[in-house]
């Protein structure tokens, strides 16, 4: 019995440090992109993105968005949800065309931006419509974490579901 545990710890232990040196050798920076066409002009989810106060009411996890007072004219938030608590500020807004967000909390083991990128688009059924790109120039400071990102969660992920949460209120 104290050999099976004794087994089992080393075999734990080589793990994590399989996981830290694989993690070390990974870029801390990393660049994900995804894009999904809405039924919706392009000011109106422009609005949708902007509109902070509403996350909560449609993105998955989100269970409080709390506004923080802005920094060099900078709009900030506060992102209460399943990741934990993350700070954010607006970085760039040009309206119906372009955003640009970024983690504002320097104590996070993770941080970079979000840049939203709206075009005019068509779908058959729907006629016009806005195609959205959002790209994370995203970076992992931890190693550990770094290769969880990477290999089992993806770096896309967030992405992922932030667009397909968009769908409830931007339509199909």
């Amino acid at each position: 019995m104290v050999k099976v545990a004794l087994l089992s710890a080393v075999a734990l232990a080589a793990i994590a440090v399989i996981v830290t040196v694989i993690g070390w050798r990974l870029p801390v920076r990393h660049r994900a992109e995804r894009e999904a066409v809405y039924p919706i002009a392009r000011d109106s989810l422009f609005a949708l993105l902007t509109d902070v106060e509403r996350f909560a009411g449609w993105r998955s996890g989100m269970k409080r968005v709390e506004r923080r007072p802005a920094v060099e004219g900078r709009a900030r938030w506060l992102e209460a949800g399943g990741d934990g608590e993350i700070l954010f500020e607006l970085v760039e807004a040009v309206p119906g065309k372009r955003l640009v967000i970024r983690i504002a909390d320097p104590r996070l083991p993770f941080g970079g931006t979000w840049t939203y990128e709206l075009a005019d688009a068509e779908l058959p059924a729907a006629g016009h419509a806005t195609r959205l790109r959002i790209t994370e120039d995203g970076e992992v400071y931890n190693p550990v974490f770094r290769f969880i990102s990477r290999f089992l969660l993806g770096h896309g992920r967030t992405i992922e579901r932030f667009l397909a949460d968009l769908r409830t209120v931007a339509g199909r």
